[in-house]
């Protein structure tokens, strides 16, 4: 018995003409096989945001080493793992696979340590914080271009569920019982990370699959990095079972589709959720905050530091752009590529075919600055390191 049918995001849910809200209206063609949400799906799988998180780290940076997960990974175990829950309740799997692909698409380069960096420049340059859900969404709705049926470029545009979806799904969560919200709500109010639930009860199985997806994998590439020891006896103790990924997300899986209800939210067991929760204490102190992350991130810090004051530097109202070409003749990669990717959504010199796009005005000193920082983001690993020996080389 499927027992969340009823609440699935479908044309029977008080919620759906909500749920499928675009933006903008979409291309008008009768003959398009595909719902909104597969048509969500395709976009985010086509665009360019996606295709670079196969070259961001997901926790570890080791670009040298094939069996190490990267970000793209984790997005494919997330939607793996939404689909079997979603299936097994009853849910709509086309929704949850739009979210799961698309849930990451605002991370920064070097992983979370990434992200804490853009968020301390954010912070003292913007006065808010940098958090890659959030810029997920700023980049679905304002960044990402892919050409329409008559050749302009358009943004994503996506259902207010599968946005809804990427901006809510922060997995960084302990509490237990999860339901979505009723109130329809303009998703740029949101202000910090788990401010409100997802709108969607795919959304929700969506939050809950993240965590699920990362913390038995972070095991075993810290196991395979020599980060930890193999043995791990102080989790196997409590785990009763082989530990790997795979035994670990098949127990919470299981147990999340036994427990949960409608009335009751998405709910692990006691004893599920004490073993999520212990396995996450382990990782922050064996793994995420161990000696040997602190050098690597000590490095990020530099990179991306460097990167985001050499552009900083060159601001100066009117005169930025005869600042920027000044320094091209040192940076001429770096510089290049920067004016290009800023054309698309600056407020001068733009294409015809892009006037409907929202653009940076970048004689404003934090409209530059937040360029800056989204353009960042948006750099693969090996780009930014790239950019960055770019910088210091003479």
């Amino acid at each position: 018995m499927k027992k969340f049918e009823s609440v699935a995001a479908n044309e029977n849910n008080p919620k759906w003409e909500n749920m499928i809200k675009r933006e903008k209206a979409l291309y008008n063609d009768q003959s398009d096989l595909r719902t909104s949400f597969e048509r969500d799906f395709t976009r985010i799988l086509h665009s360019d945001a996606y295709k670079r998180l196969k070259h961001k780290s997901q926790v570890f940076f080791s670009p040298e080493n094939d069996h190490i997960c990267t970000r793209i990974e984790h997005v494919n175990y997330v939607e793996s793992v939404s689909y079997t829950i979603a299936n097994h309740l009853g849910l709509n799997t086309e929704l949850t696979r739009a979210i799961s692909i698309g849930h990451d698409i605002g991370h920064s380069p070097f992983g979370h340590q990434g992200e804490r960096i853009l968020s301390k420049i954010s912070q003292q340059y913007l006065n808010t914080p940098f958090w890659h859900e959030k810029n997920g969404l700023y980049i679905a709705d304002n960044i990402e271009l892919l050409k329409d049926r008559e050749g302009n470029k358009q943004n994503l545009n996506l259902c207010y569920a599968t946005r809804d979806g990427i901006i809510s799904h922060c997995g960084e969560i302990d509490e237990n019982s999860i339901k979505p919200r009723e109130e329809f709500i303009n998703l740029k109010e949101y202000n910090y990370p788990n401010q409100y639930k997802p709108y969607t009860w795919e959304g929700c199985v969506v939050k809950i699959s993240d965590k699920i997806s990362y913390i038995g994998r972070d095991i075993e590439d810290a196991v395979a990095l020599g980060i930890i020891d193999s043995d791990l006896k102080e989790l196997k103790n409590t785990f009763g079972a082989e530990l790997t990924n795979s035994s670990i997300m098949n127990i919470l899986v299981e147990d999340i589709c036994n427990n949960s209800s409608i009335e009751n939210g998405l709910l692990f067991s006691e004893s599920a959720l004490k073993l999520m929760n212990n396995i996450k204490r382990f990782n922050y102190e064996n793994i995420y905050n161990s000696k040997r992350m602190k050098s690597s991130n000590r490095f990020f810090e530099l990179v991306i530091n460097e990167i985001f004051d050499t552009l900083k530097d060159a601001f100066d109202g009117e005169k930025t752009i005869n600042n920027l070409q000044k320094i091209k003749k040192w940076y001429p990669k770096f510089i290049s590529k920067y004016e290009k990717w800023l054309a698309q959504y600056w407020n001068m010199n733009r294409e015809p075919e892009q006037k409907n796009i929202p653009v940076f005005d970048i004689n404003n000193a934090q409209d530059y600055y937040k360029s800056i920082i989204i353009f960042i983001s948006g750099m693969t690993d090996k780009y930014a390191m790239d950019v960055y020996n770019e910088i210091i080389r003479f």
